[in-house]
C-alpha cells in the first residue's frame, strides 16, 4: 500500500466522510460545498479545521482559486475505489469476489440490456486473460 493509501486507512469516520464527499463531487470541492454535503454538518470553521488536519495527514491537498481553496484527494479515485471495494469484499463477503457478484446479480432487478452489457464485460475480461 502506498503512503497515500495508508493515510486514508488512518482516518476517523468524519474525515473519511469528508474524503468521500470530495470524491463524490468529482474530486474537487470547496469547504462550503463539502460542509453542505455532510450528514449533520458541523460549522464552517470546524470543517476548515478538519480539512487542515486531512492535509497534514496527506489525505487531501488544496489549490487556490481566487479567494477560495479547492480541495482534492491525494489518492486517485480509481485507487480509492479499488481499496474500498477490496475492504468491502473482505468485510461482507469473506474475501470472495464471486460471492459479491452473485449477490449483486441475484438481489437486484436487471434489464436484459444490463445483463447483456455485464456479459459483454465478462467476455472482454476472459479475452484479456487468454492473451
Amino acid at each position: 500500500m502506498t503512503a497515500k493509501g495508508a493515510a486514508l486507512q488512518t482516518l476517523s469516520r468524519r474525515e473519511r466522510e469528508i474524503v468521500n464527499v470530495i470524491f463524490a463531487a468529482g474530486n474537487r470541492a470547496t469547504s462550503e460545498e463539502i460542509r453542505t454535503r455532510l450528514a449533520d454538518p458541523p460549522s464552517s470553521s470546524a470543517v476548515r479545521a478538519m480539512l487542515t488536519r486531512l492535509e497534514a495527514k496527506g489525505a487531501i491537498r488544496h489549490e487556490e482559486e481566487g479567494l477560495r481553496y479547492v480541495y482534492s484527494a491525494t489518492t486517485s479515485p480509481v485507487s480509492a475505489r479499488r481499496a474500498a471495494l477490496q475492504e468491502y469484499v473482505k468485510v461482507f463477503f469473506a474475501g470472495s469476489r464471486e460471492e459479491l457478484v452473485t449477490t449483486l446479480l441475484t438481489q437486484e432487478s436487471w434489464s436484459a440490456e444490463e445483463l447483456d452489457a455485464i456479459e459483454a464485460r465478462i467476455n472482454l475480461v476472459r479475452k484479456g486473460k487468454n492473451r
